[in-house]
Parts: C-alpha cells; structure tokens; sequence
C-alpha cells in the first residue's frame, strides 16, 4: 500500500528524518483540515522539528502531488489534500478507518500504568491474523516515542486479549470487561463506524496527546 510514498525518502543528500507514521498523520490531519492547515500546527501536531516538517510538506507537495496550498484572496490559508492525495487517504482508511482520543479513566483496566498520561485508539479492519501477543505493536509505540500500545481483538462477539492465536486449540482469551468495550463501541457508532469481527482496536499511550496518538497509530501501521 505504502510503495507510492518511497519517492518521499529518497535523496541525493541527507535522507529526511521524517517516519512514515509521520507522513500518514499529516495526511490524515490534512484531510480532515479542509480549510487548510500550516505548517507550524503540522509541526507540534507531528512532534517534529521545523526543518523536518518543511521537508516532509515540500516531498508531498513537489514529489507526490499529494498536497497543495490553499489561497483566499491571495492569503496562505495553509495545505490542503489534492484529488491525487484524497485518493491515497482513503485507500489507508479502508484499512485504519478511525484514530481517536481515548479516555484514560474508563480504559485503565487494559493499561497500565495510566494515571497522568494521554491516550489515543485507533481502529484497524480484518487484522486479527496479523497479531501474536501484542509485543511487536507495543515495540513500534515505543520506538515513536510512546510509552506503549495494548492490542484488543474483536471476536465478533467480545474484545479478547490476544494470545498466540485464536484457533479452536487455543487457551480460552481473556475478555475486556464489558464498561470498557461498551466505551471503546459507543465512540466508534459515533463516528459513523461499526467493530466487525477480526478488526483490531490499539491503544497508543505517551506523555502527550500528540505522543500517544503517534504510538498509536505507529503500532497500527504494523498491521497493513
């Protein structure tokens, strides 16, 4: 899915220091920043530095015509997607439809350590095949400057742990309390959306909303 974006790294130079967990944010927050959004936003919403995120705008724009700038008046609002990027946007939202804040008071059950940070959700479609013990999705939340990441697997009937896998041989899973599914699919109806089975929820965890949404989604992008 990812192989449009290769022209975004290559360089004669020095290689950008952006992550693709970083151009797939920034093209999300781009897409639903119709009327436009700058760089300096891009730059504390992303965690980068302000070389890094003029790098990453300028590739997208130049390399991929995936974003353009938006005027009024012949004022800067700032960027906006191009039919060429809203096309590749939806193609990654097929997979990862939903990224969202998550309350740490009500999902405390199923992290730990949460008290005093932040915490964000993503939902990922028909990835329960992808997914061993969670160890690899914790790791990429981490490596992005997370505190870390916990996987819930949609059985089609309840939010399991997982284990080594969900084959009828297996130990019976261990199943989310029934407060924190009830929280986690209420705001997934609320944007429109509904858990099916063998879809994956990861919660990302950081010091910040800005980091945990990156531990979020960095541990998602493992899974396509």
């Amino acid at each position: 899915m990812f192989e449009e974006l290769d022209a975004l790294w290559r360089s004669s130079t020095i290689k950008p220091s952006f992550e693709l967990v970083h151009v797939v944010l920034a093209l999300f927050m781009f897409e639903e920043n119709k009327e436009g959004i700058g760089r300096y936003r891009l730059q504390k919403e992303l965690s980068i530095g302000s070389g890094t995120v003029k790098s990453l705008i300028k590739k997208l724009n130049e390399d991929l015509n995936f974003i353009k700038v938006l005027k009024e008046e012949k004022i800067i609002k700032g960027h906006i997607l191009t039919k060429i990027g809203l096309e590749f946007v939806k193609k990654i939202k097929q997979k990862v439809p939903l990224i969202e804040v998550g309350d740490p008071s009500v999902i405390k059950e199923v992290i730990i350590k949460s008290e005093g940070k932040s915490s964000y959700f993503c939902l990922i479609r028909n990835s329960i095949d992808r997914i061993t013990n969670g160890i690899e999705q914790r790791d990429a939340a981490i490596k992005i400057g997370g505190f870390g990441a916990t996987c819930l697997l949609y059985d089609g009937k309840d939010l399991v742990f997982p284990s080594s896998s969900l084959s009828k041989n297996s130990i019976k899973p261990i199943v989310v309390r029934d407060n924190v599914f009830e929280y986690i699919s209420s705001i997934i109806q609320k944007r429109g959306f509904q858990l099916k089975e063998n879809d994956v929820i990861i919660i990302g965890i950081g010091k910040s909303p800005e980091n945990a949404r990156l531990a979020a989604l960095n541990a998602a992008l493992t899974l396509i």
